[in-house]
């Protein structure tokens, strides 16, 4: 799949529209020089399909590009379809997707002004892999990888008293290292309350934005009556994946009785395998104990990098 880059556009100003500039120099792990979205982060370059553009014009909306906060429109290239991970060749540029679509806090200035924007729906965003100059004209192609994409996860911490500073979150941390320490790429570590419309928010944002293999919460599994987590998480779940949280409790009950009243789940959504894990540092270690080592062919299959369990074994 191939594309022609229409525009290359900056601004000064994060949340007003960018100008085209028509050439620009793109920085390597960092972004566009001269543009206030650049900087070490997963969002460097932001990327719209022109006929996305086309459509809202056509709906009675004349825009310029950049208006909608993009740094290049490209025609011929679907972003939207393509996958995180995804490397794109311009030149001597090569970029990285990192995430598809974006929250969209305050609302930018286009959509004050039309009450639209596309960007928050069909908007990509990348990072900046190797640095070179992109100029209106110059073709784009998606290029095969050369190296494996790591394992991505994220952590999200359940705790009304760590929301609040009251206590310190030893989990998380314990599991983003864990994580680390087995070739994780850990994009994202939070904290939240026990909110199970925050966690839904969060599950969904993830899954659907940023796409990583793997969620590992903590927290929010017992029978307290903030204790919500698995409602949230079921509540995002395309398919069920049980035993991942069936052993974990089998396990569990060696060490402890107490094993039996964990209410955590494992489901999937997209491509990402979310797992429940308990609220101790302890009980969390104890159970990616259990998984650690089998996870990697689940999210394989979910990736589609490798084939099925029956074409394995050739049956």
């Amino acid at each position: 799949m191939t594309g022609d880059v229409l525009a290359v556009c900056t601004s000064s100003r994060k949340g007003i529209q960018k100008t085209d500039r028509k050439r620009a120099v793109f920085v390597e792990g960092f972004g566009i020089e001269g543009d206030a979205h650049a900087g070490s982060w997963h969002r460097q370059v932001s990327l719209l399909s022109a006929d996305k553009i086309e459509a809202f014009r056509s709906a009675g909306a004349m825009v310029e590009y950049g208006a909608f906060g993009e740094n290049l429109v490209v025609e011929g290239i679907d972003f939207r379809s393509l996958p995180v991970g995804t490397w794109l060749r311009c030149g001597d540029v090569l970029l990285e997707m990192t995430q598809i679509g974006k929250e969209c806090h305050t609302h930018c200035a286009i959509y004050h002004q039309v009450g639209d924007c596309i960007m928050p729906r069909e908007g990509v965003f990348a990072r900046v892999l190797e640095g070179g100059v992109i100029a209106a004209g110059d073709r784009m192609a998606i290029e095969p990888r050369t190296r494996k994409l790591p394992w991505q996860a994220a952590v999200i911490t359940l705790s009304d008293k760590g929301s609040k500073g009251q206590r310190e979150d030893r989990s998380g941390p314990a599991i983003a290292g864990r994580l680390k320490e087995n070739g994780y790429e850990v994009i994202e570590q939070f904290l939240i309350s026990d909110d199970p419309e925050l966690l839904t928010h969060h599950l969904i944002r993830l899954c659907d934005q940023r796409q990583p293999d793997l969620i590992l919460t903590t927290g929010g599994t017992g029978f307290s009556p903030r204790d919500r987590t698995p409602e949230a998480t079921l509540s995002v779940a395309e398919r069920n994946a049980p035993g991942i949280a069936e052993a974990i409790r089998a396990a569990s009950l060696k060490i402890t009785k107490h094993a039996m009243l964990s209410r955590a789940v494992s489901v999937i959504r997209g491509k990402t395998l979310i797992i429940n894990l308990p609220g101790s540092p302890k009980a969390c270690m104890e159970s990616m104990d259990v998984f650690m080592d089998a996870i990697p062919h689940a999210m394989g299959l979910l990736r589609g990098d490798v084939q099925d369990c029956a074409g394995m074994h050739g049956n």
